[in-house]
């Protein structure tokens, strides 16, 4: 029994100096972090949390210089760094983990845990995380310049023989995919050195092939129209436009648009400033005459039989087709004319312009229609509409004898049908499109700028009367009148004197 005694004894007696040692040792660790305890390669040692977070940044800060080299095709690559995509550790919560290691259970239990960490020490991870905005602009700004876009096949006519020209593969950084492979890389443990990651790219086969194009040969149908009234201004547009569109092949399938074939209005682009159509009066605008070459493809392209899938006429009648015929073009209205090749081989279509002025669009392809089939368009006025009033506008910035006058324009509804024949004979007829055009008085606009009370006195007048020849003598009257005397000139008599002030004809400005 004396003996059961002292065993107990000398249990108490241990217990009672571990925990001695044990609350003099937690005493003097409990807000520092133990030994044997790492995050990552980094030491936590008798640090405190805030001086662990501090030695971490200061590694942190150091990564961020490494060299980090994204690789793409080829010998392609760029090298950034850490802190170009704004690398930051992502989990600093760990730290406090770290400093509850051995302070957690009881006696028994922490002192194992002590006991644990001088033999193997316990490493804990440091987490990474990047910006991802960052790394899209890395991807698009950087990378994505090596891209190498797929281009197709193609044809062109070369003393009228066909040349195939191939097309060229595209290989383009795939940036959703890569910028995850980029975030998970980091996210998924980064070793803190120099390294490379291999991009995502995806390749891009070109469409086309020599056996494919082989089988453009025949004309599916053609157009021209005259644009011999235009001006210089005009007739540019017209030979800018068609030259922007000659020379397209259109896969099956494939949907042309005539806006962005032609567009940018610009000078950059080869426009000038001619007339337009904008809320029912001819203006003055970058690619005035634009139109006329999309009503000739339209027709082109209605010949060809092709796939229309978007037209609209002009607000007002065009002179250089039948009403219903026309294919308007609007930038600010949002306009396009577009068609898709529903043919089972390639198209290709030829713009040409001559110099009578005629603008003219042959559409190439495989014919698969029957000898005998034909077609027809025939344009149906359903109705007409016709000016009985003029409209005068004042213009006070505009000197007394001024007149700028617009020619009316007689308001239309009309369809456009579709006539097929087989072997001569109709055997069906179909409404393409109903179009109606605006009706707009003839109008003038008139300068009554003058210090003269007398001829502004007259010249409102004038215009009171509404009638825009009587505003035209008045106004001739007073710009003469107003003239400075000239010497005598023995040529005079033998100079004609300047005509009246010519009406804009406005058959000559269709709609962008």
């Amino acid at each position: 029994m004396k003996k059961i005694l002292r065993v107990i004894a000398c249990f108490g007696i241990m217990i009672w100096v571990l925990g001695t040692f044990d609350q003099q040792v937690y005493a003097s660790e409990k807000n520092t972090i133990s030994a044997g305890i790492y995050l990552n390669d980094i030491s936590l040692e008798g640090k405190t949390i805030e001086e662990a977070e501090g030695m971490v940044n200061e590694y942190v800060e150091e990564l961020l210089q490494k060299n980090i080299t994204l690789k793409m095709t080829g010998d392609h690559e760029v090298t950034i760094t850490p802190g170009d995509i704004g690398l930051y550790w992502s989990n600093p919560e760990i730290l406090e983990e770290a400093a509850s290691i051995g302070k957690k259970g009881n006696i028994v239990e922490r002192y194992k845990i002590k006991k644990d960490l001088q033999f193997e020490n316990r490493r804990l991870t440091l987490q990474f995380n990047v910006d991802r905005e960052l790394v899209k602009h890395v991807l698009s700004d950087q990378c994505a310049v090596y891209n190498v876009e797929a281009r197709n096949a193609t044809l062109s006519r070369e003393n009228d023989e066909f040349v195939i020209h191939e097309g060229q593969t595209g290989i383009v950084v795939d940036e959703n995919a890569s910028l995850s492979l980029i975030c998970d890389f980091f996210a998924g443990g980064w070793n803190g050195e120099d390294t490379s990651i291999d991009l995502v790219v995806a390749v891009d086969e070109p469409l086309g092939s020599k056996e494919e194009l082989s089988r453009v040969k025949d004309v599916l149908g053609s157009f021209t129209t005259s644009f011999k009234t235009s001006g210089s201004s005009r007739s540019a547009n017209v030979r800018n436009g068609c030259a922007l569109i000659n020379g397209t092949t259109l896969y099956p399938g494939e949907e042309f648009s005539t806006y962005d074939t032609v567009s940018p209005f610009t000078q950059e682009n080869g426009y000038y400033m001619a007339g337009s159509y904008l809320n029912g009066q001819v203006v003055d605008s970058l690619g005035g005459g634009i139109c006329q070459v999309s009503t000739t493809l339209y027709n082109a392209v209605l010949l060809s039989e092709l796939q229309v899938t978007e037209r609209h006429n002009h607000s007002m009648i065009v002179t250089y087709v039948d009403p219903s015929a026309d294919a308007a073009i609007s930038e600010s209205a949002g306009k396009d004319f577009k068609f898709v090749n529903n043919t089972s081989a390639p198209i290709y279509i030829e713009g040409y312009t001559t110099d009578d002025k005629q603008i003219g669009f042959v559409i190439y392809g495989e014919e698969t229609r029957d000898e005998d089939h034909s077609v027809a368009y025939e344009s149906e006025v359903v109705s007409k509409t016709y000016p009985d009033t003029e409209v005068i506008y004042t213009d006070a910035s505009a000197p007394v004898g001024s007149v700028t006058v617009q020619s009316a324009h007689v308001g239309y509804k009309a369809n456009l049908w579709k006539v097929v024949y087989e072997n001569g004979e109709q055997v069906s007829r179909e409404m393409v499109n109903s179009s109606t055009y605006k009706m707009t008085p003839r109008s003038a606009t008139v300068g009554v700028a003058t210090a003269d009370p007398n001829a502004y006195n007259e010249i409102m007048a004038a215009i009171s009367t509404n009638n825009i020849d009587h505003v035209k003598n008045v106004a001739a009257a007073l710009a003469a009148a107003a003239a400075p005397p000239t010497a005598p000139d023995p040529q005079a008599a033998q100079e004609q004197a300047p005509p009246a002030p010519a009406e804009i004809p406005a058959a000559e400005a269709p709609a962008q």
